[in-house]
């Protein structure tokens, strides 16, 4: 049996019940609890999280995409200087990517300043790294598959004889 639908499942709503998992897969309850158990011993299951839109509440995030271009090292390519910045908070996420840069970093802080200041101070400083280009997010319209603003679903227009 294929577990894919299982973890499909439940990379769309996290809390998504074994249950409701058991009952939409046709997989017995026993075997889906056994299935999501070893994923996350195995840590396939990385991480239950949920997505908010702190700008509802009131609270202003700034995030930035960030072009690293690195000087790869012997031996372990982009890997060490991937390493040295993604054990930094401030780094959301980090990338080895094609084209003009090599990693594609995302950084998040309370202001532009606090973001400004991690960059010139703690990532573009790091050895190995030969430039950076940092892009301000404006505004967040989805995020990993979610719909923050807006409407979602298509919207069609009436048919009109």
């Amino acid at each position: 049996m294929d577990n894919r639908a299982i973890f499909e499942i439940l990379e769309k709503d996290a809390r998504t019940t074994p249950e409701q998992i058991s009952t939409m897969t046709g997989v017995s309850l026993e075997n889906v609890k056994s299935i999501i158990k070893k994923a996350e011993e195995d840590h396939l299951i990385l991480k239950y999280k949920a997505i908010i839109n702190w700008l509802k509440l009131g609270e202003e995030q700034v995030w930035a995409l960030i072009e690293v271009k690195v000087q790869p090292q012997r031996n372990v390519g982009f890997d060490a200087v991937a390493e040295r910045i993604y054990r930094f908070p401030q780094a959301r996420s980090v990338y080895l990517v094609s084209g003009t840069y090599d990693l594609a970093v995302l950084v998040t802080g309370k202001t532009m300043h606090e973001v400004a200041a991690f960059v010139s101070e703690k990532l573009a400083p790091l050895e190995g790294i030969q430039g950076t280009v940092t892009h301000f997010g404006l505004k967040r319209y989805k995020e990993d598959g979610d719909i923050l603003e807006g409407k979602e679903g298509v919207s069609r227009l009436p048919i009109t004889l």
